[in-house]
């Protein structure tokens, strides 16, 4: 008996059912399984998920996912001192981030494995479309259609007697009408005009056009690995470092000279441009109007002088947001803070130290933490934590804070310890942080004698005998990130390359158009009806108006009629 469906009908007889189907409702169907891949048909199922499209576009949003910890927490190749500080306030997280590479987003293993795997998915999905799209370039347009009514835009207009205008430049003798041949030969040639690829079938033109689209799409891809590959392989050429910078003071492009230096895998040291910049003035402009903002800094600028080996020198403004260009580098500012001017003198008088020392703002309001080390004072060495007050305040419990970030009332507390720094150890220390283990605390919360405070231009003695300190003055320091990417350029090309490729992939359509003669059967004049008809490759909504478009151009050269 025929197998028959819940409606009761015959499935067998079903015109529309396939010779061949199997519904698995016959004999010998539950032994049917899958057959094994095996392991080279594993890896040819891996490969080509691997590089196609939908991956690829998972692994660029995934690869911008991962770019994000590396604008959220500060980065050992372009904020040391951030990451030292970031390592102080959160003790017990950042052994978990540094584990996690965290602080190294763009050279982590995790990081570098979404790159590579997006690089290689890229090419291998560039390759076989670019072979496929230029065979496509080189095949002949499709056949025309036997029935061009079921495509889009489709309009049929009779030529005849009744609608050849009398002033019709090219018309057969005998019929007084424009013979099939040229009406299909004006078509070619209107359609070359156009833009589209032609190819003549009988008395038909088959045209298509849009091949442009797909280039885009390639070109954009293509550039995108071209992105890749300037960032990978120019990173490799170029350097990053960071110098802390006071006002007065000179830097000189050499690699002595910065505080931190992080070169890429090809880096000499020949690359490096000699050149001089000097700070003259650091200003910032805070808010005084609106109370809520009160002392949030508007806008910082730095003013520097620059000097090119062989050259003369120039006066040029460093913000934020405009980074100085020189000598093949660019400089950011990345950060500021007070600095303080001092002077030490140990029990015997003499100056056992004299510079000046930056301090590290822990608040909004500049409240900043600062660390003196005199090795050479007599008769013990001296260390000294110190905290800066831009705009001292005094609270309540008689603990000092500060009220605004501009130094109005400037004021610099110090905790003195003595003994031995332990800088002759041979293990590198901070100049930041002082560990007062095995130290003895003589001027302090700790101590007899309160911590020591000192107004600009003040000199007070340390207890005991150890010396004296003064506080020259307070100065302002910059955090410079120097720069140099020779890919910069090849990566800003390659990205205006993609976009060109994406807007062209988007904007221009793929489409194909027929035009075809058609003769009326027991025609006794030669009548003949032209057809035109159109399809996208695609989204083209325009497709219907190109194919209106095109009979109007082609009927009004023919000197026929549109049909009203």
């Amino acid at each position: 008996m025929s197998p028959r469906s819940d409606d009761g009908t015959d499935l067998a007889a079903d015109p529309q059912r396939p010779s061949d189907h199997v519904d698995g409702s016959g004999p010998g169907d539950s032994e049917i399984v899958q057959p094994k891949l095996g392991l080279v048909g594993s890896l040819r199922f891996a490969w080509r998920q691997l590089t196609s499209m939908r991956t690829a576009l998972f692994l660029l949003m995934l690869l911008a996912l991962a770019a994000i910890p590396g604008s959220l927490v500060p980065q050992r190749t372009a904020d040391p001192n951030g990451v030292v500080q970031y390592k102080t306030e959160h003790p017990t997280l950042y052994p978990i981030l540094d584990k996690l590479q965290v602080f190294d987003t763009y050279t982590s293993v995790w990081f570098s494995a979404i790159y590579l795997l997006l690089f290689v998915s890229l090419i291998g999905c560039i390759l076989p479309r670019t072979k496929h799209h230029w065979q496509a370039l080189r095949t002949r347009p499709p056949r025309t259609p036997a029935r061009l009514t079921r495509l889009a835009g489709f309009r049929s207009v009779a030529v005849g007697p009744d609608t050849v205008a009398d002033d019709a430049s090219t018309t057969d003798a005998a019929t007084g009408l424009p013979s099939v041949d040229h009406a299909v030969t004006r078509a070619m040639a209107i359609l070359k005009r156009s833009g589209y690829r032609v190819e003549r079938f009988g008395d038909s033109v088959s045209a298509e056009r849009g091949y442009l689209r797909e280039t885009g799409n390639l070109v954009f891809h293509a550039a995108l690995v071209g992105v890749l590959l300037a960032v990978g392989v120019g990173g490799g050429f170029g350097y990053t470092g960071q110098r802390l910078l006071v006002e007065g003071q000179t830097f000189s492009n050499v690699l002595g000279s910065y505080d931190s230096f992080n070169p890429g895998r090809w880096f000499r040291q020949s690359d490096l441009q000699g050149y001089n910049l000097t700070l003259d003035k650091f200003t910032t402009t805070y808010e005084e109007k609106n109370l809520d903002a009160l002392g949030q800094a508007l806008d910082y600028s730095a003013t520097v002088t620059t000097r090119e080996q062989g050259g003369e020198a120039a006066t040029s403004r460093l913000g934020v947001n405009s980074p100085l260009h020189v000598g093949g580098t660019n400089v950011y500012l990345l950060g500021n803070g007070y600095a303080m001017s001092v002077t030490v003198r140990d029990g015997k008088g003499d100056v056992a130290f004299q510079d000046v020392v930056p301090f590290l703002p822990e608040d909004s309001n500049y409240t900043s933490l600062g660390v003196i080390k005199v090795p050479d004072s007599v008769p013990d060495q001296l260390g000294i934590q110190g905290f800066f007050y831009p705009t001292a305040t005094k609270k309540a419990s008689g603990a000092y804070t500060s009220a605004y970030p501009d130094a109005q009332n400037p004021l610099l507390s110090l905790q003195v310890y003595t003994g031995d720094l332990g800088l002759d150890s041979g293990v590198p220390q901070s100049v930041y942080t002082l560990d007062t283990g095995g130290l003895q605390q003589i001027a302090g919360r700790q101590a007899d004698a309160p911590s020591i405070m000192l107004k600009p231009g003040q000199t007070k003695q340390l207890p005991d005998g150890a010396g004296s300190i003064t506080f020259d003055g307070v100065k302002r320091y910059v955090s410079l990130d120097v720069h140099h990417d020779p890919s910069s350029v090849w990566v800003a090309g390659f990205a205006l390359l993609s976009t060109l490729g994406l807007l062209t992939s988007l904007f221009v359509p793929r489409r194909r158009v027929w035009v075809k003669a058609v003769p009326r059967t027991g025609a006794e004049h030669g009548e003949y009806d032209l057809e035109y008809a159109g399809l996208a490759r695609g989204e083209d909504p325009n497709l219907e108006r190109a194919v209106a478009d095109l009979a109007h151009r082609h009927l009004s050269d023919l000197g026929v009629r549109m049909p009203q």
